[in-house]
């Protein structure tokens, strides 16, 4: 399948609720109150947020539709207003030619799908022709370190590795030697995520960049938020924990395909205002792409 249409069955779940919902809701008559309720708790209940939920109804009750009122009418003109809120946080993750290499730190909870996204991001890089490393900086799980090396040898991208448990920090820090010894042009830095102590995350998270630092004032270059959208609406308070912790620019959400909540990424929009790089909709490499936002609109509401 093409991108598009691996999205669109990717959002499946979230069209599903919202398409049917709309369709069993809306006539060929005026929208009424009635309607408009009914899919304003259509939008909530696929986590757009309620204020955003709210808006788009107000601004659908003063739309006027040529045609008539109709389920699709209906759902191209949300497509239209979501792809609005989502177009400024459309940014793709650039390189800047000034810095060689490029150093991105990814951060996120465990079982976000963090390891695997760097894996997926290197290959994206890797099919423009760049040369891409990687450091398994999760050292207290030894299975992201054996995930990450395999997402290696599968994008021919060398990887930075330690023994379980070692100083992620320092091994952050020989990561960065080593890409620039080797010419990298970007070097993705992988993170532990045990929210379940917070302190002692924040305070891990707080050392890899102090130490990375050392090399270059400017380190890291960026820091990627990997998000699980199956989560819905607790996805936004990951966003203030993380931020908290460290510079978060910019956002990766992930396991689109899993959620009927796919929402959650126009209420991540309307309070971050975070540029979203990329989205996931599965396990294969070539399921994470960049934010597409009229794509993404699309598809939320099964059009």
């Amino acid at each position: 399948m093409s991108w598009l249409e691996r999205l669109k069955s990717g959002l499946s779940r979230t069209s599903k609720q919202l398409g049917q919902g709309i369709g069993d809701l809306v006539t060929k008559s005026k929208l009424d109150a009635v309607a408009l309720g009914g899919i304003e708790e259509l939008l909530i209940g696929a986590d757009l947020g309620a204020a955003t939920a709210y808006s788009l109804t107000q601004a659908l009750s003063k739309a006027r539709f040529e045609q008539g009122v109709s389920s699709e009418a209906v759902r191209a003109y949300l497509a239209g207003e979501i792809a609005k809120l989502l177009e400024p946080v459309a940014v793709p993750l650039t390189l800047d030619p000034a810095f060689k290499p490029q150093v991105v730190l990814v951060v996120g909870v465990n079982g976000t799908g963090k390891t695997t996204t760097i894996g997926k991001l290197a290959h994206l890089e890797r099919a423009k022709g760049r040369k891409v490393m990687l450091a398994a900086g999760d050292t207290f799980r030894a299975a992201a370190v054996e995930q990450l090396k395999v997402w290696g040898e599968r994008t021919n991208s060398p990887v930075i590795a330690r023994e379980t448990g070692a100083d992620a920090a320092g091994l952050a820090y020989d990561a960065v030697a080593s890409a620039k010894a080797q010419g990298a042009d970007i070097l993705f830095i992988d993170t532990a995520g045990r929210l379940h102590n917070k302190g002692e995350l924040m305070e891990a998270l707080k050392k890899v960049v102090r130490v990375i630092k050392k090399h270059d004032e400017t380190l890291p270059h960026a820091t990627l938020l990997v998000l699980d959208a199956t989560t819905g609406q607790n996805a936004l308070n990951q966003v203030e924990t993380f931020k908290s912790m460290v510079d978060v620019t910019g956002l990766v959400l992930t396991k689109l395909d899993g959620t009927a909540k796919g929402g959650v990424l126009v209420a991540l929009a309307e309070k971050f205002h975070l540029p979203v790089h990329a989205i996931g909709v599965g396990e294969q490499q070539d399921d994470l792409q960049p934010f597409d936002p009229l794509a993404f609109a699309k598809g939320l509401v099964g059009l």
